[in-house]
């Protein structure tokens, strides 16, 4: 084959490949690296699979999209392939979208872009070197991704701290989606998460389940502005890491499992961290939920925290059961609303800071405490009526300060019964 044919037929192929591609179509794509100037574009029907031997689509210096695949049709089929986003030479340094804004229309670079788009799947897919999100996907329903290995992907804010990127985002009301077996490694952003503005709908009816993290640089797993969602089975180490890349100045605390907007229905259950460098479950926005089972270890920060930032929502009607918490900088559960149970957990050796910290004025207990019932956060939502008991409590000073109260937060408003402090 002469060198004019070869440049001729690859020049041809790449033309297909960025073309809109005729409904139901399947392809198996060449073994090798096929660089992409400009997005791929799926329409109704298509399915792509990698050689048995490789195939990577790589983002060649010159690419402009806003994905390496950009779907817009329904049942869509990726699998079995590697995409490589080529962020040495793509990344650019921005911040966050504004508060009206999707994700889906302020980042570029991303690996996959779906919107509006119903039965994707997304099957044994390696993503590296992403600059924005590996996968983004927006106002869509039935989605399932499984099996799909992330690395060393994201961008970074104008500071160099991390900007979300990096990781699997479902944002503006998904709805019956599925995030299963994959992994996540030296992600500077979020890993596996959701996210809709406040006008827009939730998320919901989702699971994310058997996931594995390794290094994320803000929050492992995040339910943001979602009903029904099942965070289940999954595991990881280095959360938070590397520390240079947390951001900082927008206090981005990073979090194994976070929750933000109005967040019910939903069950974290049997996910187990450790080495996170923030807390290990904050619950920002939840509410009628359970959080169940769940192991942290070396916790640099607090360990369960309640919040109620979203206008819509009351902190209310959580259980908090069975979760063991091993190794807590500072205290061990923040409690604000009412109607919680919170029982038979294993909070030890918490307060390892031997913090006498005054994060709040006025409440010197609150970062010592074993549990802490709270006059408020965002918002005020007294501690009352709330049963807690059964746990086992210990740490520095915890026979004295297992169980503490902010001013004007009387314990006798709550159930306490059973706990063991030492």
């Amino acid at each position: 084959m002469t060198r004019a044919l070869a440049a001729s037929l690859v020049a041809t192929a790449a033309a297909f490949l960025l073309a809109p591609w005729p409904h139901g179509r399947s392809v198996q794509l060449a073994p090798g690296t096929i660089e992409l100037h400009g997005e791929m574009v799926l329409e109704e029907g298509a399915e792509v699979r990698g050689a048995a031997s490789g195939s990577v689509l790589r983002a060649a210096a010159d690419f402009h999209g806003r994905a390496l695949i950009v779907v817009r049709g329904n049942h869509v089929l990726l699998r079995d392939f590697a995409v490589d986003g080529n962020r040495e030479k793509l990344e650019s340094r921005f911040g966050l979208p504004g508060y009206d804004v999707p994700f889906a229309r302020f980042t570029p670079g991303n690996g996959v872009l779906a919107e509006g788009v119903s039965h994707l799947a997304i099957q044994d897919v390696r993503f590296r070197e992403i600059a924005g999100f590996a996968v983004l996907v927006s106002r869509s329903r039935q989605v399932a991704i499984d099996g799909v290995r992330v690395a060393d992907s994201g961008s970074r804010n104008p500071a160099g701290r991390n900007n979300t990127t990096g990781g699997i985002l479902l944002e503006e009301g998904t709805s019956d989606f599925r995030v299963t077996r994959c992994e996540m490694r030296n992600i500077r952003g979020n890993g596996i998460w959701t996210h809709s503005l406040y006008t827009s709908a939730r998320n919901a009816r989702g699971v994310f389940a058997e996931n594995r993290f390794d290094t994320i640089g803000r929050d492992a797993l995040q339910v943001g502005h979602a009903t029904e969602v099942r965070v289940e089975g999954n595991s990881g180490t280095r959360i938070g890491f590397p520390e240079e890349a947390v951001d900082v100045e927008g206090r981005a605390i990073p979090v194994a499992v976070d929750t933000a907007g109005n967040v019910d229905r939903s069950i974290y259950a049997r996910n187990q961290f450790s080495g996170i460098n923030g807390k290990c479950i904050d619950l920002d926005g939840f509410h009628d939920g359970e959080v169940r089972g769940n192991v942290c270890m070396d916790v640099a920060g607090y360990g369960i925290v309640m919040n109620n930032t979203n206008p819509d929502m009351q902190s209310r009607n959580v259980r908090i059961e069975e979760n063991v918490l091993d190794g807590v900088k500072y205290g061990g559960i923040f409690v604000i609303g009412e109607g919680h149970v919170i029982r038979r957990n294993r909070l030890l050796n918490l307060n390892t800071a031997h913090c006498g910290c005054y994060y709040t004025a006025g409440e010197p207990d609150l970062f010592r405490s074993g549990i802490y019932l709270g006059r408020g956060a965002e918002r005020p939502a007294p501690s009352r009526g709330n049963r807690i008991e059964e746990n086992e409590i210990s740490g520095y000073e915890m026979d004295r300060r297992c169980i503490g109260s902010a001013p004007g937060i009387s314990p006798a408003w709550n159930t306490l019964r059973d706990n063991r402090c030492r």
